[in-house]
C-alpha cells in the first residue's frame, strides 16, 4: 500500500469513526429524551454528585462535548447555577475516557468487518422502518458499528504508513517537542470536535508502532485541552454564568494538562518497562490508564480546591447586573426545549422584577425616584420575551415541554396586565387615604417581600391565592359600605368611587401575582413530573376575579 493510499485510508477511517460517534450520540440522546435533562438537573445538588452524573451521562452518550454544551445551555437558561454545572463538566472529562477503554479492549481484538457490517445493516433497517424510539436505537447501533469499521480503516492506513511515520520522525521528548505534540493533539480535537476520535487515532498509531508511548501520552494531553473549544464556542454571547462555565472548563483542562505532565514523570518509565515486557496490548492499556488517571486525579484535586477555583473564575469573568432577557439567546431556537427553558427562567426573573416595582408602589412613602425607568425596563423585557417565545417552533413541542410553553404564555399575559396596573399611580396613592385599604395594601406588600425570598413557589402561589380571595371579599364589603355612606351623604360620591377603584386595583394586582406564581410553579414541577392541565381553568379564574 503506497504512502498516499495509506494517508487517505487513515483519514477515511477517522471520518468513519467521527460519523459513527455522531450517529451513536444522536441516537442515544434521542433514546434518553427528557430523561437526560431530568438526570442532569436532579443529580447536581452537590459537586460530587454532579461529577458522578457527568461521568455516567458522558460514558453513555460517548461525547463530552454533548454533555458540556448541554450543561452550558442549562446554565444559560437558569436551570443550573454556575457551581452546579461545574461538577457535571468535571465528570464529563472522566466519562470521555470510556471511549478509549472501549477501543483498547475491543477495537483491536475483534474481526471488525464480520461483527460491524451486520450491525450497520440491522441499524439501518431499524432507522428506516422502525418507530421513533426504534429509529433512535438503530442510529445508536449503526454508529457503534461504524466506530469499529473506522478503527479497522485507521489500522490499515497506519500499516501502509509504518515505513514513513515512525517515532523517530515525530517530535522528540524535549520541551519544544512536547509543545508541538500538545499542539497537534489540541488541533486534531478542535478540527474533529471529538477528543474520542483523536484518542482512537493515537491508540491505532501506538499499536502500529508509528509513535511511542511518551509521544502518544503527550498528544492525548493536548486532545484533552482541545476539547474545550466546543464549550467556549457555545458560551459566546451567552449569560455571565454560561461564560464562567466555559472559562472554568478551559482552566480545569489546562490544570489537568499540567498535572498530566507531572504524572508522566513517574508513570512514563513504569509504562515503558511494562510495554517492553508485554508488547502492543500493554501499550494500549497503559495509554488509556494514563488518560483516565490524570483526569480522575485532576477532578479530585479541583474538588478539594473548589471554592478558590470558583473565586478565580469569577474574578476572570466578573458578574455584573445583566439585562432581564440575557438568557434569550436566539441560537437556542434550534433546540425548542432549551428555548422554552430559557424563556421560563426569564419570565421568572421578570416576575421578581415586577414584584419589586409593586412593592415600591405599595410603600407608605410611595414609589422611589427611578421607578419609571425600571418599569420601562420591565415592559421592554416582556416585549422582547414575547417576541422570543413567538419564534419558538411550538408545533414541534409535545408533553411537558408544550405544557411549560403554554404556562409561559400565561405568565407573559399576567405580567403585561400587572405592568399596566403598576402604572396607575393614582389608585395606589388612594390606598393610603383609608385605614382599611392601607392595612390591606401593607399586608399585600409584606407578601410580595416574602415572595422575593428563597422558597417554594407553590407556597407563595397558595398564599397569594388565598389573599386575593380575602381582598375580593373585603372589596365587596367595602363597596357596599361606601355606596351606603354615599347614599346617606356621609361620603362624597367621587371619593367613594376612587376608593372602590383602589380596592379593585389591589385585588387585581394580587390576582395577577397569584396567577403568575401559579404558572411558574407548574413550570418548575413539570421538569420533574407531568403536570395535569385544565384548559378552561384560566378563563374561569379570570371571570371569577372580575
Amino acid at each position: 500500500m503506497g504512502e498516499t493510499s495509506g494517508i487517505f485510508t487513515a483519514l477515511g477511517g477517522i471520518g468513519l469513526f467521527l460519523l459513527g460517534m455522531v450517529l451513536m450520540t444522536e441516537g442515544l440522546q434521542g433514546l434518553a429524551g427528557q430523561a437526560l435533562r431530568r438526570v442532569l438537573r436532579r443529580f447536581t445538588r452537590t459537586p460530587l454528585r454532579g461529577v458522578a452524573a457527568g461521568t455516567v451521562v458522558t460514558a453513555a452518550l460517548q461525547s463530552s462535548s454533548a454533555t458540556t454544551v448541554t450543561v452550558i445551555g442549562f446554565v444559560s437558561a437558569g436551570l443550573l447555577s454556575f457551581s452546579q454545572g461545574l461538577g457535571i463538566v468535571f465528570g464529563a472529562n472522566i466519562g470521555t475516557t470510556f471511549t478509549g477503554w472501549l477501543v483498547a479492549l475491543l477495537g483491536f481484538d475483534l474481526d471488525l468487518e464480520t461483527v460491524a457490517l451486520p450491525l450497520v445493516f440491522v441499524g439501518g433497517l431499524m432507522r428506516l422502518f422502525g418507530g421513533r424510539r426504534v429509529g433512535h436505537g438503530g442510529s445508536a447501533l449503526a454508529g457503534f458499528a461504524l466506530l469499529f469499521l473506522g478503527i479497522g480503516l485507521m489500522q490499515q492506513g497506519m500499516t501502509g504508513l509504518s515505513a514513513v511515520v515512525t517515532p523517530e520522525s515525530m517530535p522528540g521528548d524535549t520541551l519544544a517537542g512536547r509543545a508541538q505534540l500538545v499542539a497537534v493533539g489540541a488541533l486534531v480535537t478542535a478540527v474533529t470536535q471529538s477528543s474520542s476520535a483523536g484518542v482512537a487515532a493515537a491508540l491505532v498509531a501506538l499499536d502500529a508502532g508509528a509513535i511511542g508511548f511518551g509521544q502518544a501520552a503527550v498528544m492525548v494531553v493536548g486532545m484533552n485541552i482541545g476539547t474545550t473549544v466546543t464549550a467556549l464556542l457555545a458560551t459566546l454571547g451567552g449569560s455571565i454564568a454560561a461564560r464562567q462555565t466555559g472559562v472554568a472548563h478551559l482552566l480545569f483542562n489546562l490544570f489537568v494538562g499540567v498535572l498530566a505532565f507531572a504524572l508522566l514523570v513517574p508513570f512514563g518509565p513504569m509504562a515503558e518497562r511494562v510495554i517492553a515486557a508485554g508488547g502492543r496490548e500493554e501499550a494500549r492499556l497503559a495509554l488509556v490508564v494514563f488518560h483516565t488517571a490524570f483526569n480522575v486525579i485532576g477532578v479530585v484535586v479541583v474538588l478539594a480546591l473548589l471554592h478558590p477555583f470558583i473565586a478565580v473564575v469569577r474574578r476572570l469573568v466578573r458578574e455584573r447586573r445583566e439585562a432581564l432577557t440575557a438568557r434569550l439567546d436566539e441560537r437556542l431556537l434550534v433546540q425548542p426545549g432549551a428555548a422554552v427553558d430559557a424563556a421560563g427562567a426569564t419570565v421568572a426573573d421578570i416576575t421578581r422584577h415586577m414584584a419589586g416595582l409593586l412593592i415600591a408602589r405599595l410603600s407608605p412613602a410611595g414609589p422611589a425616584r427611578g421607578d419609571g425607568p425600571r418599569l420601562r425596563q420591565g415592559m421592554r423585557a416582556l416585549e422582547e420575551t414575547r417576541g422570543f417565545v413567538e419564534k419558538i417552533n411550538a408545533a414541534s413541542l409535545t408533553g411537558t415541554v408544550l405544557g411549560r410553553y403554554l404556562d409561559i404564555v400565561h405568565v407573559l399575559d399576567h405580567l403585561s396586565r400587572l405592568g399596566y396596573r403598576i402604572t396607575q399611580e393614582e389608585r395606589a396613592r388612594t390606598l393610603r387615604s383609608d385605614r382599611k385599604l392601607t392595612r390591606l395594601g401593607a399586608i399585600t406588600r409584606h407578601g410580595l417581600i416574602g415572595m422575593l425570598r428563597e422558597g417554594a413557589t407553590a407556597q407563595k402561589a397558595a398564599w397569594f391565592g388565598r389573599w386575593q380571595e380575602i381582598i375580593r371579599a373585603h372589596e365587596t364589603n367595602f363597596r357596599n359600605t361606601l355606596v351606603e355612606r354615599a347614599g346617606k351623604g356621609r361620603e362624597a360620591p367621587g371619593e367613594a368611587m376612587a376608593q372602590m377603584d383602589a380596592a379593585r386595583w389591589l385585588h387585581r394586582v394580587a390576582y395577577h401575582v397569584w396567577r403568575s406564581l401559579y404558572h411558574l410553579d407548574r413550570i418548575e414541577r413539570s421538569r420533574e413530573e407531568p403536570v395535569e392541565r385544565r384548559p378552561r381553568e384560566e378563563a374561569r379564574e379570570d371571570v371569577r376575579a372580575d
